[in-house]
């Protein structure tokens, strides 16, 4: 057996984000399955395939530019030699269900680092007479020396401006982009709330996660 790991980027969008995390990791096991790929397995007594998403998509929200992860072997007879990036994207395209797209795959080292994310990127569309109260809202957080949240319950206010890299209004869309640290981050509907917004979901307006950028 030969290990493999692949690092796909794909797209999560349509009825599928109304799916959560661990059924879309299912999902992608029964795909790579169909798909004819020998998945590599976990040690222990309930193995499972390796497959990484390295940041679960909240459930309602669109990814457009999704990370995942999964090893797998070739051996003589099954897939020899390894077929090339496109070959293999081909694979999961025939079988890929309503709403799941893929941007790019490439084979990375199997005895490396799993991906971890760094940095994350959301838009939200504001309809227009939102517009002016939005915009004086964010000039009021963005010069204020720190942007507390409070999560409610037992959790304390926090201050997450180390975390805030971006948030800009244009053309009727919020853009937010947010560090992603291993001593945390800040979630994108914590966000809308302190800035008034937390109702436009209810609305239609569809929250987008446009970006996932890795740690180098």
């Amino acid at each position: 057996m030969v290990r493999h790991r692949a690092r796909i980027r794909f797209r999560k969008e349509g009825d599928l984000r109304l799916i959560g995390h661990h059924d879309l990791m299912h999902v992608w096991e029964r795909l790579f399955r169909r798909a004819g790929w020998q998945l590599r397995m976990s040690t222990g007594f309930h193995p499972r395939p390796r497959i990484n998403l390295p940041s679960a998509l909240a459930l309602g929200v669109i990814g457009l530019d999704e990370v995942l992860e999964v090893e797998f072997d070739t051996a003589s007879g099954a897939w020899a030699p390894l077929p090339q990036p496109a070959e293999l994207i081909a694979s999961i395209v025939a079988h890929a269900p309503p709403g799941l797209g893929i941007n790019s795959l490439e084979l990375v080292d199997p005895e490396g680092p799993l991906a971890e994310i760094g940095r994350v990127s959301f838009e939200l569309p504001v309809p227009e007479e939102r517009c002016e109260a939005l915009a004086a809202r964010l000039a009021q957080v963005l010069s204020a020396p720190t942007c507390l949240i409070d999560r409610g319950g037992d959790r304390p206010v926090q201050d997450v401006r180390p975390w805030l890299d971006e948030l800009v209004l244009a053309d009727q869309r919020l853009r937010m982009s947010v560090r992603v640290t291993r001593e945390g981050s800040v979630r994108p509907r914590d966000l809308l709330a302190l800035l008034g917004l937390a109702d436009l979901e209810s609305q239609g307006f569809v929250l987008a996660r446009t970006r996932v950028e890795l740690r180098p």
